[in-house]
């Protein structure tokens, strides 16, 4: 009985080397997107893109500033859909995101791929992270974890 609650819960089967079943596998899946919410998909795929934007940026192997504003512009356009403590976290991480495309679209290396655009994008967009360590940018959470 035990063991079927753990499957039910999503957690592996016990030591006994069984692997599940394509089916028990499926069923699990199916209760995971059961339970999946658009708002964390949403939250999810700001965060995502906020963390690659600052890659096209930062590193400079990666860097297209052009993709970097359409990541940021992105990322604006989803905040307003992100609810809970999230939203300023969010609105702070495009603004840092939006002062470090400023700072590498001016430099004049790198920046034939911005498209001449300086900036682009609304106030207060930004980058996840510390957009200033020379190794790239770190991958950026909501609440600071990650």
């Amino acid at each position: 009985m035990a063991d079927e609650e753990q499957q039910r819960q999503g957690a592996p089967p016990p030591s006994g080397g069984e692997q599940p079943s394509e089916e028990e596998l499926r069923a699990q899946l199916e209760e995971e997107i059961r339970r999946v919410r658009v708002e964390d998909v949403v939250l999810q795929s700001a965060v995502s893109i906020l963390n690659l934007s600052a890659r096209r940026i930062a590193i400079d192997e990666e860097r297209d500033l052009e993709q970097a504003k359409l990541g940021n512009d992105a990322a604006s356009a989803l905040v307003d859909l992100v609810k809970g403590d999230a939203q300023p976290q969010l609105r702070q991480a495009i603004s840092e995101l939006q002062l470090l495309y400023a700072k590498h679209s001016g430099e004049g290396g790198g920046d034939e791929q911005s498209g001449g655009e300086q900036g682009g994008g609304e106030p207060g967009e930004g980058k996840p992270e510390t957009p200033s360590r020379p190794e790239g940018p770190g991958l950026w959470t909501p609440g600071g974890s990650g």
